[in-house]
Formats: structure tokens, C-alpha cells, sequence
């Protein structure tokens, strides 16, 4: 349908998706200016992971941060993603990537190798930008609006819900083929996780063949496979008996907090040798603190923790 209109009526349609607050002619003009540019739109920098590898995130300016956000609220919203797929969705959380795994007597957790990495331009334009949906000249403005370097930026506003609606048709096929053979199935990311009483070669077999595919591969450094006589945890939660934060994680916070009550903030902080400004230190302490009451809101311990760091924010 879009080849028959000219270029005056695909830029009326390209300001119809509001990415930016200006005229017409500014608005066209920064969107092309900024997409043939988009290298010099980003900072990169590094952190290390929980394996001591390092990964390198992505942190567009405001001006691109607020193309993308845009991008998101007015022309990815409205996509379908997977249920089997939680992260990075409105109105879901870590306990729904939990529940399913509780009381399970075998946990499989799989890992995709390189993730956002490893969907690159064409996957983008494909999945999210097609010519069915855009024009192609919109689209292919779009795609390079959302990646760096022909690939999905980890760190970008975008990158997540793109790779959840690339992901959309492995997680239907495997949810579904999960669901017949009586296996759980959520993917958080690229952390996939499989629960039940089944055979796990099986199981890994059948994700590398469909990984495959998509152009993905599946990190045999990271194939975990938890029965119920070990402690079984899924994204950081224990889920043998009931969904619950470790004992280990909950104490460690039990302990800075009081040791914060009985000596005050600066002087804990002196004496752990806590390098960290203060805003920086109480906010990750604040983290850690709703990353329980993610799983349990009616933790009444954790609320009280909650409250008491509040007066520090």
C-alpha cells in the first residue's frame, strides 16, 4: 500500500508518530541527521558481570533517549509479546517469572549466548519496522533509530521490548511444545527457564534447534540443571517449597540495616570502607530491599526496612 504514496505524504506519516516536539521541516531533519550519525549519539561504558566478564551497555543522549522513548510508547506499545516472555513488561514482575518453577522437581535454567548482541539490523527491521507495516524508508529510519553498530544496543530504552517481540515466535513454539509434554517454560531476557519431570537433553536439544533459527545460540557455559534435593533458584529466588529471596541475601541486609540504626549511615559506611556516595550506597541498598518485596509485598520486616531507608532518599 505504501508505494504509491510520495515522499511529502510519508513524512506527514513520519510525523505522526511523534518522536519529537518541533516543526516539520526541524523534525524531519533531526531524525534523518541523528539516524546517519547514530555512533556519535551514544556513550559506551563498561560493567562487570556476576562471571567477573565485563559487558558493555549503551547510554544514548537525551535527545536520541527521547526519539527511543518515543519510539516505545507510540509505535511498540501495541505489539504482542509472549506471555511466556516477562521482562521489561508493564504489569509484570520477577514473581511472575517465578511461580511457575515453585515445588518443581527438576529446574533448567538455559542462557542465550550474546543476546541483544546478536540481533542485528535486518532482525530489527524484520520483526518490528516491516514493509507491511511501514514505509520502507520509515521503517529502515526506525531500525537505525534503534540499534548501534547493525546490532541491539544494550543500555537503549528500545532494546528491550524489540528483543521481546523478536523472541515472540520461539516463545510461542516452545511455550507450546513445553505445555504438551507438561514442562513450565518464562523467559527473563535472555535467561530461559524449564521446570517439571522431564528428559533435559530433550529439553536443550529442542532450544538450540530453535535458537538456531532466530540467528541465536544457546551458552553451554551457563546450563544449569537443579533437582529438588538442592536448593533450586530462579532469576536469584528460591523456589524448592515456596517462592522466598535466599537466607544469605535476606541476612546480609538484615545486617546493614542495623548496623546503619545502631552506628549511623557515615559511620557504617566508614567502616565497611564503602567507597560509594551516599545516594549511590542507600540506593542500592533500596534496591535490594524491593527485590524481596518483589516476591513477598507483605514481607512486614522488609516494609519496615523500606520505610527507614526512605528518610535517606
Amino acid at each position: 500500500m505504501w508505494k504509491y504514496n510520495d515522499q511529502d505524504q510519508i513524512n506527514d506519516y513520519l510525523l505522526s508518530l511523534k518522536l519529537l516536539n518541533c516543526n516539520k521541516k526541524k523534525y524531519i531533519k533531526t531524525l534523518y541527521s541523528i539516524s546517519n550519525n547514530i555512533e556519535k549519539n551514544y556513550k559506551k561504558y563498561k560493567i562487570k558481570k556476576k562471571s567477573g566478564k565485563m559487558r558493555t551497555i549503551y547510554e544514548p543522549n537525551e535527545i536520541l533517549k527521547h526519539i527511543q522513548k518515543n519510539i516505545l510508547e507510540n509505535v511498540l506499545s501495541e505489539r504482542y509479546i509472549s506471555n511466556y516472555a516477562i521482562a521489561y513488561r508493564k504489569g509484570y514482575s520477577l514473581r511472575d517469572n517465578v511461580m511457575p518453577h515453585v515445588g518443581q522437581d527438576i529446574v533448567l535454567k538455559l542462557d542465550v549466548e550474546n543476546f541483544f548482541d546478536s540481533i542485528d539490523f535486518i532482525d530489527v527491521y524484520n520483526s518490528c519496522f516491516p514493509i507491511y507495516l511501514y514505509p520502507k524508508s520509515v521503517g529502515q529510519l526506525l531500525t537505525y533509530l534503534c540499534c548501534y553498530d547493525e546490532h541491539l544496543p544494550q543500555g537503549a530504552p528500545t532494546s528491550a521490548c524489540i528483543s521481546n517481540i523478536y523472541m515472540r515466535e520461539f516463545d510461542e513454539h516452545i511455550g507450546k511444545w513445553c505445555s504438551l509434554n507438561n514442562i513450565n517454560y518464562t523467559r527473563y531476557s535472555d535467561d530461559m527457564t524449564f521446570s517439571g519431570n522431564f528428559d533435559v537433553s530433550e529439553v536443550i536439544k529442542k532450544v538450540m534447534n530453535d535458537l538456531k533459527c532466530l540467528g541465536l545460540k544457546l551458552n553451554k557455559n551457563k546450563i544449569h540443571v537443579v533437582r529438588s534435593s538442592s536448593q533450586q533458584t530462579v532469576t536469584g529466588v528460591v523456589v524448592n517449597e515456596k517462592a522466598q529471596v535466599s537466607k544469605q541475601y535476606r541476612k546480609e541486609i538484615r545486617q546493614e540495616i542495623y548496623y546503619i540504626q545502631k552506628f549511623g549511615l557515615e559511620s557504617h559506611m566508614k567502616h565497611e570502607k564503602i567507597s560509594l556516595s551516599k545516594e549511590v550506597y542507600i540506593r542500592k541498598l533500596m534496591g535490594k530491599i524491593l527485590f524481596v518485596l518483589q516476591i513477598n509485598e507483605n514481607d512486614k520486616e522488609f516494609v519496615d526496612y523500606k520505610s527507614f531507608i526512605k528518610e535517606f532518599i
